[in-house]
């Protein structure tokens, strides 16, 4: 057992070492850059990742290139400085295949949360992030004109081509973007990726707390399969409630209390046969005295030589000791994948890590033990036994210690907040997936919730009472899911008043409420944008939570001034008008609470506005659609048992023909102004289309 103990403790030694020594080596890597003559090449880790040429015509210029290693960030600038007429450098940026176009530092104007599906060709973009190798090159745009969009992509890389003129034309380098200059120094991109599959759910808390039983949990599913499966509802998480107490060794766990009849073999198995994912909740507390007495070595011990103990969190398990994890972790975590649970949320970390480890800081120092790589051996742990194949949310508060290890991350206090999705908006599919908590379809917050987490690509749990989904409130949530896998168009966070607090999780010693880096419930923006692009069009979502901006301008949101756009309200389904410049919104209408407008390019033939399958307008469901021979025509995945309404733009001067579809029946074909909208009742999961024209 001493053996164990000491290969353990120097084994967590070596980890604390490694890492200092990663850090220090990677953090201090540079590019190799090439400047000869007007031609600019970059070389990063052996890959030539930047290559520029200036155009400078008549006019001469000089170049200032400079490296800095501040606080272990490295800042690569150079400088290309004309002496009268502006200059343009063109060029190429090649980046890994999880690479953005992207905003790496905020403008003036409009503020507001962007994301994107599929590659952006936003013209707000200024910079490239390699998220495969975590550096960001990014291009000045105060004074000067940027562009930057995707022109190849492969498997293994993108590339981008960039403009930039000016008379003063500044790029910047720097490596390790997320890791040191972000704080984030456990991201290792390049060993885990992210989790792009939709998250979508029911969780038991806020509808029952802890007052859950078996035939509850049971009726849940029941309901929600009928309700919400076919539209995208896929995870049903009991949470509190099921376990014994006080909970302590693993049979606390594993075998429920009395209300819990059948087992959790049982219960998971009825869950998976109604077509769901099972889902439960744990957490690394521990409150049995007597069995923390009893095992002793299991925990960290205070001054007393007995096991330490905190709020919140109990008696304190050592993550250190590979006994801790032999009998606490293992059993546990390795018996309930095996039982078929697919989603796992990881309560009290935040208690574990302030009350625990950081409150008994001497214990590890005296024994050269890295608090947090002990902290985060107990979560890689859990995780090597769930498997990757399996969610693990990390619950609650920012657990930067958990970064790699936890796929999601609860990002704020208890209860459903939007502004943690602007305060954290950069860590979103980057990271993690982000967590606001679960969406209570209120009459006030329904939609607006559902339209803030879907946007954002964010983890989407429900948890009303299930009843509430056999009423039209249910409305909200069926139309913004499933959640599209998005990344953020800003490496940045769009409110940074917590994200720039981090580093004091470390000395935090209570988690009982908020720190200052844990998500809040206010914000200083009511705005989230989802960029689309697609093979055969590119369009552009605004969800407006309030009132407070009553003028959008088209360039803040990375659209050309000088075109003509439609715009179509999804809640309303009603075309708002054509627009040039800026959109003005309007008052926001009480049945809804927001808005949520699908802005697309005026074309000059009719056109696709909308589909009612869902808030991106046909980004969910739409494999194709085309303007061909006087005709509009698309493909469609359809949701069994859901009319599928397609709203069309038909200018004065052409005229409708014909319909055609491949199966169903049509329920509505009218016209209402300038807009078409045709209902169909297919029972065929692929709906084909054509609107003829003449």
């Amino acid at each position: 057992m001493i053996n164990k103990i000491i290969a353990c403790g120097l084994m967590f030694i070596c980890a604390f070492f490694c890492v200092q020594a990663q850090l220090h080596a990677q953090n201090t890597d540079t590019a190799n850059i090439k400047i000869q003559g007007n031609s600019f090449l970059f070389y990063y880790k052996q890959q030539k990742i930047f290559e520029g040429t200036i155009a400078a015509n008549n006019s001469s210029y000089s170049i200032n290139h400079k490296k800095e290693i501040i606080n272990n960030c490295v800042y690569q600038t150079i400088v290309i400085t004309s002496s009268n007429d502006a200059i343009a450098l063109n060029g190429a940026i090649t980046a890994g295949n999880e690479s953005i176009a992207c905003e790496s530092e905020p403008k003036d104007g409009l503020r507001y949360v962007r994301h994107v599906v599929g590659l952006s060709h936003n013209l707000r973009n200024q910079a490239v992030y390699d998220r495969s190798h975590d550096w960001l090159i990014s291009f000045d745009n105060y004074y000067n004109t940027v562009s930057i969009s995707p022109f190849s992509i492969s498997d293994s890389f993108t590339r981008y081509a960039f403009s930039v003129t000016g008379t003063e034309i500044i790029i910047r380098f720097k490596p390790q973007y997320y890791r040191a200059h972000r704080g984030l120094k456990y991201f290792e991109p390049s060993t885990y990726s992210v989790w792009k599959k939709p998250i979508v759910g029911w969780c038991s808390w806020f509808a029952y707390f802890d007052n859950i039983d078996e035939e509850k949990i049971r009726h849940a599913a029941d309901i929600i399969s009928k309700k919400l499966s076919s539209f995208g509802l896929e995870y049903l998480q009991i949470d509190d409630g099921y376990q014994q107490n006080p909970v302590g060794l693993a049979n606390t766990w594993l075998q429920p209390n009395k209300k819990f009849p059948s087992g959790l073999q049982n219960l998971s198995s009825y869950i998976s046969h109604l077509g769901l994912k099972p889902g439960i909740w744990t957490n690394v507390s521990f409150a049995d005295s007597a069995a923390a007495f009893k095992n002793k070595n299991l925990f960290v011990q205070n001054t007393n030589h007995q096991p330490a103990k905190g709020n919140w969190v109990g008696y304190v398990m050592d993550g250190s000791q590979q006994s801790t994890i032999d009998k606490l972790i293992t059993p546990v975590y390795s018996t309930f994948q095996k039982q078929g649970w697919k989603y796992f949320k990881l309560d009290a970390l935040r208690h574990l890590k302030y009350e625990g480890y950081n409150s008994y800081a001497d214990y590890f120092s005296d024994k050269k033990i890295n608090r947090n790589e002990a902290f985060r051996n107990v979560v890689k742990n859990i995780r090597k036994e769930i498997g990757r194949e399996n969610f693990l949310l990390a619950c609650w508060g920012i657990r930067t210690e958990l970064v790699g290890i936890a796929d999601g991350c609860r990002i704020g206090n208890d209860g459903y907040s939007y502004a943690g999705l602007a305060q954290f908006n950069s860590y979103n599919n980057i990271i993690w997936r982000n967590d606001p908590d679960h969406i209570e379809l209120s009459e006030k917050e329904a939609y607006r919730s559902c339209i803030a987490t879907s946007l954002t690509g964010s983890l989407f749990m429900l948890t009303d009472n299930p009843e509430k989904y056999e009423t039209p409130i249910t409305e909200a949530a069926r139309r913004s899911i499933p959640v599209l896998y998005t990344q953020p168009g800003q490496v940045y966070d769009v409110d940074p008043s917590r994200s720039t607090k981090i580093d004091g999780a470390d000395v935090e010693m209570s988690g009982s409420g908020p720190r200052v880096f844990d998500a809040s419930n206010s914000t200083t923006t009511g705005l989230f944008l989802l960029e689309i692009n697609k093979s055969f069009e590119n369009w552009m979502l605004l969800g407006r939570l309030d009132e407070r901006d009553q003028i959008i301008p088209f360039k803040d949101l990375g659209l050309d001034s000088k075109k003509n756009y439609l715009v179509f309200e999804f809640w309303s389904k009603k075309l708002i008008g054509e627009f040039q410049q800026q959109l003005n919104p309007g008052k926001i209408d009480t049945n809804f609470h927001c808005q949520v407008f699908c802005i697309r390019e005026k074309q000059s033939h009719p056109q696709l506005l909308a589909t009612n399958r869902h808030i991106t307008c046909g980004a969910l469901e739409l494999k194709n659609c085309s303007w061909k021979n006087n005709s509009l025509e698309g493909e469609n995945m359809l949701t069994i048992g859901d009319d599928y309404t397609i709203y069309i733009y038909e200018p004065d001067n052409f005229g409708f023909k014909k319909f055609y579809f491949n199966s169903g029946e049509i329920v509505a074909n009218k016209k209402d102004g300038l807009v078409r909208s045709i209902t169909i009742h297919s029972s065929a999961p692929i709906l084909s289309w054509k609107v003829e024209y003449q």
